[in-house]
């Protein structure tokens, strides 16, 4: 049944919503065929997703999610993920900013993966710090109720991807992107109201910004880093100019925000690149005992502090500053990640 949608985007015409949606569930589905799979993905990439196909994606696969049943927890709750893709080598940052909101009392839905094109993937770091990345749902809800925050392992959430995972593979030999290195960020099982999203190009900040129109996010940003000519950064950092756009009640941003408008200086980007789970380990301690390169820490303390004011704590960026430099240093989120182990082990 693939075959016709596939012709019509070859043609190359739309799908429509109702199409779209009927595409994800043959492509989950372990009834059709591979060779029909990696046609179909190749012919969307090669004709470009529109943001109502990205949204129907997205919708489908939310629906078919397993439930963590953390509702209670949604309206207040924020997801910062990004892409990846970018091929940047930086730290993780969002990782690090899950914990410094859980520990200002912004309930966190962490949803991601292992490293892919990184040798240090927020999952990977999570379990660094203790996660149990295949904790049934009860224990993510317990996580919410004592911790602040939980992790969603996306494989453990979306178990019908494996049906995918073959053409994805294939498709990713030949060098090819498809809507699965985009959708990731936009089907987070808990459905969190707020949302932080970090994209690996420009073009896709206004894309990304208009799907969670379309799927009704209350709250979020959508942001880029601008390394270069055609190089940049799924991050909003203090090394960067970045674009950002606002969705739902913050819709009417639309700016290039560098680090002086945080009252920041410029750093170099190297201040921001990570390494491998044991690097990064070693940079974290580094960050809590305010040893880190300046660059990274003033980006962890910006990127917390916007988290802020995207969960409706502040109302101005810049007014989260202090807490959040406070909590990095002080030994809040210290406090945090030695209970996350103790959480875990218990």
């Amino acid at each position: 049944m693939l075959e016709p949608l596939t012709a019509q985007l070859r043609a190359p015409r739309d799908l429509t919503p109702e199409q779209a949606r009927l595409a994800a569930q043959l492509l989950a589905s372990a009834d059709v065929a591979e060779t029909a799979k990696v046609d179909f993905l190749a012919a969307l990439a090669a004709k470009g997703e529109t943001t109502a196909e990205i949204a129907a994606f997205a919708e489908t696969y939310r629906a078919s999610a397993r439930d963590p049943g953390v509702q209670e927890w949604a309206p207040q709750a924020l997801d910062i993920v990004g892409t990846g893709g970018d091929h940047a080598g930086g730290f993780n940052v969002s990782t690090l900013v899950t914990l410094v909101l859980a520990s200002a009392g912004v309930p966190v839905m962490k949803h991601g993966n292992a490293g892919i094109t990184s040798k240090c993937g927020s999952a990977d770091l999570m379990a660094a710090f203790g996660v149990d990345l295949q904790a049934p749902p009860e224990k993510a809800r317990a996580a919410l109720r004592e911790l602040g925050y939980c992790f969603f392992f996306a494989p453990a959430y979306h178990p019908t991807f494996k049906h995918i995972a073959p053409a994805r593979k294939a498709l990713a030999a030949r060098g090819q992107r498809t809507i699965f290195n985009i959708l990731g960020p936009l089907i987070n099982p808990g459905r969190p109201a707020h949302v932080m999203l970090g994209v690996y190009a420009p073009a896709l900040v206004a894309k990304f910004a208009e799907t969670l129109e379309t799927l009704r996010c209350p709250a979020g940003i959508v942001a880029h880093g601008i390394l270069g000519p055609d190089r940049g950064i799924d991050e909003w950092t203090t090394a960067t100019d970045n674009l950002v756009a606002g969705v739902g009640r913050l819709r009417e941003t639309a700016a290039n925000w560098t680090a002086a408008d945080f009252g920041m200086e410029r750093g170099p980007f190297s201040d921001l690149v990570g390494g491998d789970v044991a690097t990064n380990l070693a940079l974290t301690d580094a960050l809590l005992a305010d040893r880190a390169p300046r660059g990274l820490t003033d980006t962890i303390v910006a990127v917390a502090s916007m988290g802020l004011w995207v969960a409706g704590r502040t109302t101005q960026v810049a007014d989260g500053v202090p807490l959040v430099r406070d909590l990095l240093h002080g030994g809040a989120v210290a406090k945090k990640i030695a209970a996350t182990r103790e959480f875990y082990r218990s």
